[in-house]
């Protein structure tokens, strides 16, 4: 191939990615590649470039100039993308570094570097809509900031599989640090008096004061911009919220502060403290930028795990498929490259890359990704097989049929997707009632200036900006900014210890006023793995010689129930006879000879193959499938000898749960992929209010969907892959810790035990929590809404009564005690 005019690879060597990166980056996708694993590989220009896929080769080999070299946006020097040691993703797109350092300068500042020359890194999918985590409303074609609150908007397609770190995570977090290592000794020195530590008495009152503004000053002149950026937005967008209370409050705390250490003389006596200094409130200003930006953090971090759930399902499709080529030559592709019609081997042990009917050959293929049942499904030519499902044991051809985004675990990813970011974030009662709150302190704030600069005492400017102040200081948000946090980080604590894991307060607040639960069988109702459950022997053969033949039998059969069969005769100490000349028929059974006789073991079409009579357990046969059961006869030298049944059985737990939901008001039910006959008789032994049975994973969401459009408020229970559309639809998923790990990313509870009373937990739980946060915010917005008049001098003209500042920021703080302590009781709350 030749090279391009301007690139003839003398910028980068093969010695520059062994001794100087130690990183070798497959050029178009940005991934680490190991050079021994048999990747594919290509050289161009002299050097060569290593691939995690046939599909990125190809790309390369197309248009290699595009993937040569990046442009570090932050030096702008060339960096080449096939051994960048420095690379993370901002807003969807790959950006390459020269150096740690300037990937370090990137973090703190990526709205700074962002421009063209990023351009040059692999991007989002065209097209990709980026919308605000907090206001859904708010779509743009482009990456950016919320023009409401000035959050990063997030892109809203498929996340990539190597999604870097977040650089608005990396940078709050850098941000926190920084707030808390300046803010620890600025508490130190401001409070020590109230706890005993003479730390400013030693320091002296003048010196212990700069000490303060030199400490508070970074804190708020730095790590706060993002937040003053935001209450910049909120005003300009006339959408006030916590944002614009916490500019107000920290820039005014900081800036009245900045002027008492600075300028004394220009405050009235009457307000001086020992030492004839003004107090300051610096540490009010810090120590409020350090709170919110833990809150912030504990969010990015959660926020940044929401595309975990579609990562686990891409996971789920292999990465290549073993096409066969018009010649019968085999070789391997990337799964993206199969194309309708062609011919793809699936050998035992591999996931089947697309959907697509079986050519030639048969096995048996574990499908319960799609279905949640946990018998493997037999294949045969002609019979339908599914992207992402796994084969058990033998080999077979498949016709590929639905490619790409058509095939059915596509279909689940995107519904996933969708469902996730359909589901707006609820408005907190925070912002609900700041939107009020707010131009009402504003509003109180410049009415005590201006009432204080009319007929205030002398000097009447330095009393109306006390005023001022400490109505502005008494609401700032130090309480409201701990009001949730605070229950969340308990109740989180206090579900795990009952085996509640709770992904984030939405679902908790959701889930306290659920009416409807949706509920998966297998492996949520039942143990989720069938067991033999029945052994009726007929004629002179009594139970332990009929499950010793069966055992025996199916110690050399590949039958998805063979297992059971097997245990089920191990727990019985029935040991298995040994069998010779094993056959088997695909569909119908096995069967072999222990000695002299010749045993079978089937189903009814085997037995009426052999020409032998049912009807003598006909009726007990019928039965166990009206208890949802598999029934499988046993034959002895063409002579019926009993039956054996295998069925998925109900928790031991879950009768009673199902009880103690009907009491906490909820409407109870099932939806399962199962068969009709066998999902009635579960639910019917259950007191389950309402059955769909034969649902595929677009009929449970489909179910989801239409629920919640007749006013329902639903919760989902489930475990499997085939849950994950559904868990995520709901107002509040709820998944089995035993289950697929889709499922739990997709639910906003998960129950480590697998337990469903776990469910009942969790709803006294979520009871409890938002009952505890509706406390929390009365406790802070009463005492700010208390204190507000007060520091505007409601008092003064009665009692002469001035609320300094200093008294307003110990109001402040007693809301925030307030706060934490009524938090700590949900420690022991009774579940």
């Amino acid at each position: 191939m030749k090279t391009p005019h301007g690139h003839h690879g003398h910028h980068f060597h093969d010695h520059d990615a062994a001794d100087i990166h130690h990183v070798v980056r497959d050029p178009v996708c940005g991934m680490t590649v190991d050079p021994e694993a048999g990747k594919p590989s290509l050289q161009y220009g002299g050097v060569i470039y290593h691939f995690c896929s046939e599909g990125c080769r190809q790309k390369f080999e197309a248009t290699p100039e595009v993937y040569l070299t990046s442009t570090d946006p932050v030096c702008g020097m060339s960096v080449s993308r096939a051994t960048s040691k420095y690379m993370l993703k901002d807003h969807g797109t790959r950006v390459y570094f020269c150096s740690a350092g300037c990937q370090a300068k990137f973090e703190a500042d990526p709205a700074g570097y962002r421009n063209e020359s990023s351009a040059s890194a692999t991007p989002m999918p065209k097209g990709t809509p980026y919308t605000c985590p907090m206001h859904p409303e708010v779509v743009s074609d482009r990456p950016g900031d919320c023009p409401k609150c000035g959050m990063a908007l997030e892109p809203m397609g498929v996340p990539p599989a190597d999604e870097g770190k977040s650089p608005e995570l990396l940078d709050f977090t850098r941000r926190l640090w920084v707030s808390a290592l300046f803010s620890l000794p600025l508490l130190a020195i401001s409070m020590g008096p109230m706890v005993g530590l003479p730390l400013r008495e030693a320091i002296g009152e003048p010196q212990a004061t700069f000490a303060e503004l030199i400490l508070a000053t970074p804190v708020v002149l730095w790590a706060a911009l993002p937040f003053y950026r935001r209450a910049l937005m909120s005003l300009v967008n006339r959408s006030p919220n916590m944002w614009t209370l916490i500019g107000l409050g920290v820039g005014t705390a900081y800036l009245y502060s900045v002027i008492a250490a600075l300028a004394p003389d220009f405050f009235p006596h009457s307000i001086r403290q020992h030492g004839d200094v003004v107090p300051v409130y610096f540490e009010a200003a810090s120590v409020i930028v350090a709170l919110v930006f833990v809150g912030q953090v504990l969010e990015l971090k959660a926020r940044e795990k929401t595309g975990s759930a579609i990562r686990a399902l891409l996971d789920l499709a292999p990465k290549t498929a073993r096409l066969i080529r018009s010649d019968g030559s085999e070789s391997d592709i990337a799964v993206d490259d199969v194309r309708l019609g062609d011919l793809v081997r699936v050998r035992p042990g591999e996931r089947v890359p697309v959907d697509g009917s079986v050519s030639e050959g048969q096995s048996t293929v574990d499908e319960s990704m799609i279905s949640g049942e946990p018998i493997p499904v037999e294949k045969q030519p002609g019979d339908a097989v599914i992207g992402g499902t796994m084969n058990r044991t033998g080999t077979f051809v498949l016709i590929a049929e639905k490619v790409g985004a058509d095939t059915t675990l596509s279909r689940i990813v995107d519904l996933v997707a969708k469902a996730q970011r359909s589901r707006a974030p609820i408005q907190s009662a925070v912002d609900r009632v700041s939107s009020v709150f707010v131009p009402t302190v504003v509003a109180a704030a410049v009415l005590a200036f201006v009432a204080w600069s009319v007929v205030g005492p002398e000097p009447r400017l330095a009393h109306a900006i006390l005023a001022a102040v400490a109505v502005l200081i008494i609401a700032c948000p130090c309480a409201l900014g701990l009001a949730t946090p605070m229950s969340i980080m308990i109740a989180t604590g206090r579900g795990a210890r009952e085996g509640v894991l709770l992904k984030d307060a939405e679902a908790l607040e959701r889930f306290a006023r659920v009416d409807t639960l949706i509920v998966d069988k297998t492996g949520t109702l039942t143990e989720g793995k069938p067991r033999l459950t029945d052994v009726v022997p007929f004629g002179d053969v009594d139970e332990t010689r009929l499950l010793a033949l069966a055992a025996g039998l199916e110690r050399g059969s590949e039958h998805p129930l063979a297992e059971a069969i097997v245990s089920g005769a191990q727990e019985r100490n029935a040991n298995a006879i040994a069998i010779s000349g094993f056959e088997s028929r695909t569909g119908k059974g096995v069967s072999g000879k222990a000695g002299e006789i010749r045993v079978t073991l089937g189903n009814a079409a085997m037995m009426r193959d052999l020409g032998i009579d049912l009807a003598p357990l006909s009726e007990k046969a019928q039965a166990l499938r009206d208890e949802g059961k598999t029934v499988m006869f046993v034959a002895i030298d063409e002579r019926l000898a009993g039956l054996l049944a295998v069925a998925d059985r109900v928790k031991q737990t879950t009768e009673s749960a199902i009880r103690a939901l009907h009491q906490t008001g909820l409407k109870v039910i099932m939806a399962t992929g199962d068969n009709e006959r066998t999902a009635r008789a579960v639910a019917s032994s259950l007191g389950i209010d309402e059955v769909h049975a034969d649902v595929l994973p677009e009929g449970k969401k489909a179910l989801v969907d239409q629920l919640r459009s007749r006013g329902a408020v639903v919760a989902m229970a489930g475990d499997g892959v085939n849950d994950a559309p559904a868990l995520a639809a709901a107002d509040v998923g709820i998944a089995m810790g035993t289950g697929a790990d889709v499922a739990m990313e997709s639910a906003g509870i998960t129950l480590v035990k697998g337990d469903l009373n776990g469910i009942v937990r969790a709803r006294r739980l979520a009871a409890v929590t938002m009952r505890n946060i509706r406390q929390n915010l009365g406790f802070a917005f009463g005492y700010n809404a208390l204190g507000v008049p007060l520091a505007a001098g409601l008092l003064y003209p009665i009692f002469g009564l001035l609320l300094s500042p200093m008294i307003a920021a110990a109001a402040m703080s007693l809301s925030s005690v307030s706060v934490i302590a009524n938090a700590l009781r949900l420690r022991y709350a009774r579940l």
